[in-house]
């Protein structure tokens, strides 16, 4: 059995701070990653192609399905029976929200005979992690876009818009330990060391044999059509259902390895 190497980061995550005013500037970045990924169209048709399997995605914070419909339309266009939350605005958790998600999943996985893979960007990654562990035999694989799971919720330049939204002022750590814990489902994390709005080093996932993580160049707000994460998304969900691998890195003559760092050579410290 291979070994992988540790990626805890459970002390340096307890004393993060959200990311510095230059980072939170470069966030303007993200119009510009969606002309990038309208030049490189041509170029990602050539992406690994799905099966038909359904797909679900999820907004970040104050985010709704509109703002995933690029994504979505991407995903269709690979070969995937893309679908939306439908769950309205995502202004963050309340009460029945995960288990009507829960339910939307039964609904879907039923309906195509299949598991759904889910994505979720930031806070929408948080919900399709807690989806994977209620539901492990309906999900497929997990991807998360920027999703702080590791770290402390002040560890983000939204967490006072998070509480503003959500009515949810105060800590509840026993819920950030359980966040923690990695869903019982191949489970890819992508993050950005350059991200805005949440810390990195929240993003970052335990490596196991079902679990990893890949560092692409963006940010935060720019995720979901980031032209490197569109590849990575399709790269992921292509893999047979029961034969998942990690990302190759060194794949198409070692050019995906200048595109996407190593994950576990990147810093420890805050920065770039």
């Amino acid at each position: 059995m291979a070994t992988h190497r540790s990626t805890d980061t459970s002390n340096e995550t307890s004393e993060l701070k959200p990311p510095n005013m230059l980072l939170f500037a470069l966030e303007g970045r993200a119009p510009w990653e969606l002309g990038a990924a309208l030049l490189a169209a041509p170029l990602l048709k050539d992406v690994p192609k799905g099966d038909g399997h359904p797909v679900m995605v999820l907004p970040g914070l104050m985010a709704g399905d509109f703002l995933t419909l690029f994504l979505r339309r991407f995903l269709k266009n690979c070969g995937y029976a893309a679908y939306a939350w439908e769950q309205g605005v995502n202004l963050g958790p309340r009460d029945g929200l995960l288990e009507e998600c829960v339910a939307r999943v039964k609904e879907l996985s039923e309906k195509h005979g299949q598991k759904v893979s889910l994505v979720g960007w930031s806070l929408g990654g948080i919900y399709a992690r807690e989806i994977a562990k209620a539901v492990p035999h309906d999900v497929r694989c997990v991807i998360t876009l920027g999703s702080p799971f590791t770290g402390h919720p002040t560890a983000t330049n939204a967490w006072r818009l998070y509480q503003m939204v959500s009515g949810k002022p105060a800590v509840d750590e026993v819920q950030i330990s359980e966040l923690k814990k990695t869903p019982p489902v191949p489970t890819t994390s992508i993050f950005s060391r350059t991200d805005g709005i949440v810390s990195w080093q929240c993003c970052i996932e335990q490596e196991t044999n079902h679990s990893e993580n890949i560092e692409v160049h963006g940010s935060h707000t720019g995720m979901v059509a980031n032209p490197t994460v569109l590849y990575a998304i399709a790269d992921r969900l292509a893999q047979s259902d029961g034969q998942w691998q990690r990302f190759d890195r060194n794949g198409h003559q070692g050019v995906k390895k200048f595109i996407y760092r190593d994950p576990q050579r990147a810093p420890r410290a805050g920065g770039f």
